[in-house]
């Protein structure tokens, strides 16, 4: 008995994994899990702290637990007390603040899957922090083929000479004849001009261009028209979410108060903007690290360099220093999935377990982003046109100077209380900081002094608000000198819009350490040993005196011509885009938990032909989609030997059919009932306007319910390639929904306006929405269906049965004209709900 006992406890301990996990549970723990685990348990829980006698830096130390009792059961996220914490549940931890709705769903899924935690010595304790102990790099390492330096293939000799329209279709047809399959034939025409206006403009063409293509027999039709998409600025919307998708673009901080941040919409036009002039992708990256140092006084590189503030921000964090810390390793992440195509956020606790990434090459890497300062204060005006405004502010303020003396007398107490208050809810060290005069910091006391500052300024703009409140003569003669000032509104020139953005805090970077460190050495800006192993060559920058130029360094290593993973990424990305799946099916992931390339020899040329083509995307856009690869049909005759042989289309034997993403199906609704406002930029509207879906807030916290079901990403990490799921809650939004019906009825009113009569309206109604007319059958399908519904509706006996479960209450009886309309209401919303109006073929 107390040998099976002995077994028993042994098993629990051991949880529910008796033997090692598979490759999938390990690559999301090390993705997902133990990053997130690090950043915010490891300090409290971890090797040199253990608060409630907690550990949760092993998993036989999570399952054994802490005073409360063990931190997880396998298996069982519903009794495990840090599910219990992360949902605030009693416990409340991170104390900091709540995590994220999919933070937290990623510790759920893993506490499900049984807590799959790999290996990695006694207790799989994690590693002491990496110290200089020579290289670590292998040879096996520097072999992978990611790592390989990047050369130009010769394009293949094939049989299918006259299939090929380029030298993609080369590399296409040989793999396929190697694997005993043929190329399908082309799509047709409206086909083709769909797949197009949804690939480059994320619309539907309009009937009359479609019918112009169809007509247009040149032999040069279809690449004109591939021309034409390039050029307009629909372009530079439709690929410019692709972009945001990557950086985890939002328009708010996210956690409990998830602030707006009414000035982040410029970066977002920025992109628009550089992607519609093409600008070469080398330049467009180094823009976004290094526009401040690299053009200090041009305002779009201001908005460029917004890319470093796109991280979410935890506005009541007393722990400054980790808020810091956190920000610097989200950016270290981004910056490693979006342009080397490799998941870093694991070694930033030990060396990385599957790639050859050292825990330094970490912090080497961070090093370049440790001297940067979050800034609101810098304005998108000319040298001149601030010129102007200051000299316009300096009149308003002598007019005024009395006036704002008397007010400022009056708010003094309050701003001093105001201070004090906010000051003191900080720990001792970071108070003693903050009452610093400016010029005594440290660049990273200066650094944390203006994170923490925005708690503080946000209780000086409650001051107006307390005052309001109180009684007396001390409001009376505020709100009198309130008015008095108002009077010289019309002298007070509008401040020029501001952006947010970086500069760095001086020339003099903080030093950048590894956590956990006892001897702290100082970590140099450096890159991945494996690629270059030696410093970085930071060279001063007489544009910007005041910066470090460590950015624009880092920026130089990663567009040069030879760097063996820029190019392969971005050309890798451009194909996933195109074909709903890269040559490397791991597009942020080009490392050993990625997959390998299906056409290794295709995505180096592409890569050396892209930076061949000056780093422009558009060049690489017109060769891939006029390829006769990317122009084969999806629905090509007898499949089943290829499906056998290729069930998931690796080696492209026909095109694959896609669900449009959730922002090309609103959107698409919007342009078919007529009410899309082509607008271009601007602020950001909610989702309720008839904008473009990339001119729509992007809440983190807060999400537009029919883009959140088609899977739109919310901004709080890295998207390299969208969920495609099907679920109820679509086909309730899309049946039920408010915003649908309400495209719907739209839809019909345009058609009633455009054509006389029921065959008309169904003749137009297929031409808009799916880019063809009806075939005969369908149009005498249609206009019964119409008649007998709009019988039914004027009735009361189609109210009778879409009453029946509840889901809409019963219409009443209406005229023989409003019954017409109803049922061409729902033709048309039938036709929203299509397939062939979500996916393209």
């Amino acid at each position: 008995m107390l040998l099976m006992m002995a077994a028993m406890i042994g098993v629990a301990t051991r949880g529910a994994f008796a033997t090692e996990p598979d490759a999938e549970q390990v690559k999301f723990f090390e993705k997902e899990v133990r990053p997130l685990l690090a950043e915010n348990c490891f300090k409290c829980h971890g090797p040199q702290k253990q608060k409630g006698g907690l550990r949760l830096d092993s998993r036989a130390a999570a399952l054994r637990g802490g005073e409360s009792g063990p931190a997880i059961v396998p298996g069982k996220p519903e009794e495990s007390l840090l599910v219990e914490a992360i949902n605030y549940e009693g416990l409340e931890m991170p104390p900091g603040g709540k995590l994220a709705d999919d933070r937290r769903a990623v510790l759920v899924r893993w506490v499900e899957l049984g807590a799959p935690w790999p290996e990695t010595g006694p207790e799989n304790a994690a590693p002491a922090p990496a110290q200089a102990k020579g290289p670590k790099i292998t040879a096996e390492d520097r072999a992978f083929w990611s790592f390989q330096p990047l050369r130009r293939p010769a394009v293949p000799e094939v049989a299918e000479s006259d299939w090929a329209r380029n030298p993609i279709d080369r590399f296409i047809a040989a793999k396929l004849t190697a694997e005993g399959l043929t190329p399908a034939p082309e799509a047709d025409r409206r086909t083709l001009i769909r797949r197009a206006y949804f690939d480059l403009w994320g619309l539907p063409p309009t009937p009359e261009e479609v019918e112009a293509f169809a007509r247009d027999e040149a032999p040069d039709a279809y690449e004109r028209l591939i021309d034409r998409l390039l050029a307009s600025p629909r372009y530079g919307e439709r690929w410019g979410r692709h972009w945001l998708d990557l950086v985890r673009y939002a328009e708010s901080d996210g956690y409990r108060q998830d602030a707006y941040r009414p000035d982040a919409w410029r970066y977002r036009d920025y992109v628009i903007h550089a992607l519609n002039e093409d600008r070469p992708y080398d330049r467009f990256v180094t823009e976004q690290l290094a526009g401040d140092e690299i053009a200090p006084g041009d305002p779009e590189m201001r908005a460029a360099t917004g890319f470093l503030r796109l991280w979410a921000y935890e506005f009541n964090q007393r722990d400054v220093p980790g808020q810091w810390s956190a920000i610097l390793n989200d950016i270290t992440d981004v910056t490693g999935d979006v342009f080397l195509g490799l998941g870093l956020g694991c070694a930033r606790c030990h060396d990385h377990k599957f790639d050859p990434i050292l825990q330094e090459d970490y912090y080497r890497l961070q090093a370049f982003f440790a001297p940067i300062l979050p800034r609101d204060d810098l304005t998108l005006a000319s040298a001149e046109e601030w010129q102007e405004y200051q000299e316009q502010l300096a009149s308003w303020e002598a007019k005024t100077a009395t006036i704002r003396e008397q007010i400022a007398a009056i708010e003094r107490p309050y701003r001093e209380q105001a201070a004090g208050e906010a000051i003191a809810k900080f720990p001792e060290s970071m108070q003693a900081i903050l009452r610093k005069p400016p010029a005594e910091r440290t660049p990273r006391e200066q650094q944390l002094a203006e994170l923490a500052y925005r708690q503080v300024t946000y209780e000086y703009e409650r001051i107006a608000e307390k005052i309001k409140k109180g009684k007396g003569k001390e409001k009376a003669a505020w709100e009198a000198l309130q008015q008095q000032l108002a009077a010289y509104d019309g002298s007070k020139p509008k401040p020029p819009p501001r952006v947010l953005t970086v500069t760095d805090v001086g020339p003099i970077a903080p030093p950048t350490v590894i956590p956990g460190d006892r001897a702290q050495r100082v970590i140099e800006p450096g890159f991945l040993t494996l690629l270059d192993p030696g410093p970085a060559r930071i060279v001063p920058l007489p544009t910007a005196p005041n910066s470090t130029g460590r950015r624009a360094a880092l920026a130089r290593w990663l567009t040069r011509p030879d760097h063996p993973l820029t190019t392969r990424v971005i050309v890798n990305r451009l194909w996933q885009y195109h074909f709903g799946r890269g040559l490397v099916a791991t597009p942020s992931d080009f490392g050993r938990l990625g997959e390998r390339p299906s056409h290794p020899e295709l995505l180096d040329w592409l890569a050396s032909e892209f930076v061949a083509r000056g780093w422009r995307l558009k060049p690489m856009h017109r060769l891939i989609m006029t390829s006769a690869t990317y122009r084969q049909t999806a629905l090509r005759p007898s499949p089943e030997v290829a499906r056998q042989k290729d069930p998931e289309n690796r080696w492209l034997w026909r095109m694959n059919p896609r669900r449009l993403e959730a922002e090309p199906i609103r959107d698409a609704m919007l342009a078919v009932s007529g009410e899309l406002d082509p607008a271009l930029g601007g602020p950001s509207v909610a989702a309720s306007q008839p904008r473009r879906s990339i001119y729509t807030k992007v809440i983190r916290n807060t999400h537009d319910p029919l883009l959140d079901a088609f899977d739109a990403p919310d901004g709080s990490i890295s998207t390299p390639q969208r969920n495609a799921t099907t679920t109820p809650l679509q086909a309730l939004l899309m049946i039920n929904g408010p915003w649908t019906l309400d495209r719907a009825r739209a839809f019909a009113a345009r058609l009633r306006a455009e054509a006389p009569d029921d065959s008309g309206r169904i003749i137009l109604a297929y031409r808009l929405a799916f880019g063809r007319p009806p075939e005969p059958t369908e149009l005498a399908e249609a206009i019964a269906f119409l008649q007998g519904q709009a019988r039914r509706i004027e009735s009361g006996t189609e109210a009778e049965v879409a009453g029946e479960d509840g889901c809409e209450p019963p219409r009443p009886p209406t005229s023989s004209d409003e019954a017409d309309l109803a049922a061409l209401v729902d033709l048309c919303h039938a036709l929203l709900n299509a397939s062939e109006f979500l996916y393209i073929d």
